[in-house]
């Protein structure tokens, strides 16, 4: 049975000098994983029975870029991306990393990464220069992935400053986690989640489709609670949860539970979930060893590992 993992990712040195702003130490041997793209990546994904990864650059990515060298280094790092994929080309595919802050530019550089370069979608991150990526001044972006048929993975991203020292406090710093993978994470990107539905993004381009991590960054679980409450007098109308389905994908990276599964099964349907690892930051085995052992039948587990991958991401 094929196994594809999507959300998978990679670090380069000089896309990080581009970076505006701090950040976060990172352990010498997670650095070695994330900076090896051959014998320690393939050999790991060949122990956990992996066959392909879709590789994309770790966070934080093209929110968090120096605008005057934003393109040029989304161009650099997506044409190294494209070099590591073809050491491999059975074995690894691409998304493209996106200048957020320069929206036409990125619709651009996500049409050369696919037309040229052959990826398959492109990763976005969070807040950029304060706005989310809803508000109509990102829509180019959302509009060029609609037209080209590729997706685009909304991924976490740390919260903004503000959230982070009025909801966490001194937590973040005594639980460090607290604001990232266990909480802070998937309020962020959940919220992003949210608003993209209400945005009417979806009305505009039906065609966008948007994948959502750690199965669904919390909405799914959620899911009949904001529907219904939307539905209340004095919102203005909306069909939530059926946007949701019809536009959102959710992921299981980092998230390898069975009831959490069972749950986003049965609120999101089988075509609606691809698998994904999270590597390095989580282990490949303790994802591919979860998902074959989870209760279920053949051809739901066959769409999981691959074949929604192959469908949404024309692997």
């Amino acid at each position: 049975m094929r196994i594809i993992a999507i959300e998978e990712h990679f670090w380069s040195r000089d896309f990080a000098e581009a970076f505006a702003g701090p950040r976060a130490e990172r352990s010498p041997d997670l650095m070695r994983r994330l900076e090896d793209v051959a014998e320690l990546r393939l050999g790991d994904m060949d122990a956990a029975g992996i066959d392909l990864q879709v590789i994309s650059h770790a966070p934080p990515g093209g929110q968090r870029l120096k605008p005057e060298t934003a393109v040029a280094a989304c161009r650099a790092v997506n044409d190294a991306l494209a070099a590591i994929v073809q050491t491999a080309p059975g074995r690894f595919a691409g998304f493209a990393t996106l200048p957020q802050i320069h929206p036409e530019e990125a619709a651009d550089e996500l049409r050369r990464c696919v037309e040229e370069l052959g990826f398959c979608g492109g990763m976005l991150f969070g807040i950029t220069d304060g706005r989310f990526l809803d508000e109509p001044f990102f829509w180019p972006i959302h509009e060029r992935a609609a037209r080209l048929g590729v997706p685009l993975y909304l991924h976490p991203s740390m919260p903004h400053p503000q959230v982070r020292d009025l909801y966490y406090g001194t937590y973040a710093e005594s639980h460090p986690a607290l604001t990232g993978a266990a909480w802070g994470f998937g309020v962020e990107t959940g919220t992003l989640g949210i608003r993209m539905v209400l945005s009417g993004v979806f009305e505009a381009y039906p065609d966008l489709q948007v994948i959502l991590g750690h199965l669904g960054e919390g909405i799914t679980f959620q899911l009949a609670r904001i529907d219904e409450a939307l539905s209340r007098p004095g919102n203005r109308p909306s069909d939530f949860a059926a946007t949701f389905r019809r536009n959102v994908h959710i992921t299981t990276s980092g998230f390898f539970s069975d009831s959490a599964l069972r749950l986003c099964l049965e609120e999101m349907g089988a075509d609606r979930i691809l698998f994904a690892v999270d590597w390095p930051f989580v282990s490949n085995s303790d994802g591919a060893d979860w998902i074959r052992a989870f209760p279920t039948d053949p051809a739901t587990r066959d769409r999981i590992l691959s074949g929604n991958a192959e469908r949404l991401l024309g692997l």
